[in-house]
């Protein structure tokens, strides 16, 4: 059956995957996008009703939201989630959404040294106590971070996570739970969902797969908080951000990360992707220019 459903975010990493396997699947999908860019243009061609709004200005969420049966909400390590989110559960009241899917985070808890965490746990209660179905989604790091910790291109992942592990999910995967509730939510409703990947590695495990996938040598390194959050200021990344992944990192040596579970295939209908195949897929990504 045919829904009319909403993707907040949608040119972000699991918003984009989610609107194209929906649309894939035959639904309307409206599309709401901060910038009307080549990435929008892209979801425009694929079919979506691209819509360019802010999900921290009410008016045009509400706009949004008009004729949507059930909508999916993602935000950015950045401030202002909590106004968002009541954004999101008000609009969504106003018109007759009948079930929101959260993106909240796997660290998300009322007792925790992040900043963002916290403030995903309080979206969630936000949205707990709105009139509209909620289903909470909490992943553990995306394997895209794989990507972003190679960006230097020195074949070392100099990270201050010590031997803690994780299993890393992609965001195609995590858009096959996503489309998978909102194309059916209420056996979802009220739900607080971890979302791992295929198999849990610490990082010496994951420099292993990296090295055999992209046939070059990849190296762990342990490092300590404070010559993370140096790196983090020298690739420009804001204060936000570095007060969140310092306070994870220290969440990610005590386990808080760790995990697996038979989510992605009962919910999303697929064994997620191992690291190995994820990279092979985006080795693209990972190449870099030859040095002499």
């Amino acid at each position: 059956m045919e829904r009319h459903l909403l993707v907040i975010g949608a040119t972000g990493k699991t918003g984009r995957h989610t609107t194209e396997l929906l649309l894939q699947h035959g639904h309307h999908v409206r599309a709401l996008v901060r910038g009307l860019d080549g990435r929008a243009d892209r979801l425009a061609a694929l079919g979506a009703d691209v819509v360019e709004g802010d999900v921290l200005d009410l008016d045009s969420l509400a706009a949004a939201t008009k004729g949507i049966d059930a909508l999916y909400f993602t935000y950015p390590i950045r401030p202002g989630l909590v106004d968002a989110t009541a954004n999101v559960a008000q609009a969504a009241e106003e018109n007759g959404v009948q079930a929101i899917v959260n993106m909240s985070q796997v660290s998300a808890r009322r007792h925790t040294a992040s900043n963002a965490a916290r403030r995903h746990w309080v979206a969630e209660r936000v949205l707990d106590h709105a009139p509209v179905p909620v289903t909470h989604l909490r992943p553990t790091f995306f394997a895209q971070w794989l990507i972003d910790t190679w960006a230097d291109g020195t074949g070392e992942l100099r990270l201050p996570f010590a031997d803690g592990r994780h299993a890393p999910i992609a965001e195609s995967d995590q858009a096959k739970v996503i489309a998978a509730i909102l194309e059916d939510p209420a056996p979802h409703a009220g739900q607080i969902y971890p979302l791992y990947g295929a198999e849990e590695l610490d990082h010496y495990e994951i420099a292993e797969k990296m090295s055999h996938a992209l046939d070059r040598k990849v190296t762990y390194v342990p490092i300590e908080l404070d010559e993370f959050a140096a790196i983090l200021r020298g690739r420009g990344a804001p204060d936000h951000l570095i007060q969140h992944l310092l306070a994870v990192a220290v969440d990610y040596r005590n386990g808080v990360f760790a995990g697996t579970n038979e989510l992605v295939k009962t919910i999303g209908g697929s064994d997620p992707l191992d690291v190995e195949t994820f990279i092979a897929q985006n080795r693209a990504a990972f190449d870099l220019p030859t040095t002499t």
